[in-house]
């Protein structure tokens, strides 16, 4: 199961230390990217967290106000843009190597 949040620029250093600190969360597919690089006008982060139910819900309590769930919509969006962007690493990675 896979969610994404947003978390203000201003939040990020106290998100991103609040995820990694707890147990259940930190065992989870966590990936940060800021939202500029992903081609969004908006100033901070986008959080991808791939994993159980049950963690996706303590992600949310984690978060309380400091972060907030993306609609269905703009989650697809964001990520396809991250599967390209990674797409993009593995051709140039391949370029290199291959």
């Amino acid at each position: 199961m896979k969610a994404v949040f947003f978390i203000p620029a201003e939040n990020f250093s106290k998100v991103k230390n609040a995820i990694y600190q707890d147990d259940m969360v930190s065992r989870q597919s966590i990936n940060f990217r800021e939202s500029r690089a992903l081609g969004f006008e908006k100033d901070g982060y986008y959080l991808e967290i791939d994993g159980s139910g049950e963690a996706i819900k303590r992600t949310k309590e984690i978060l309380g106000d400091m972060g907030k769930e993306v609609d269905e919509k703009k989650k697809e969006e964001i990520l396809k843009k991250i599967s390209e962007q990674e797409e993009s690493a593995a051709e140039g990675f391949g370029s290199i190597f291959g």
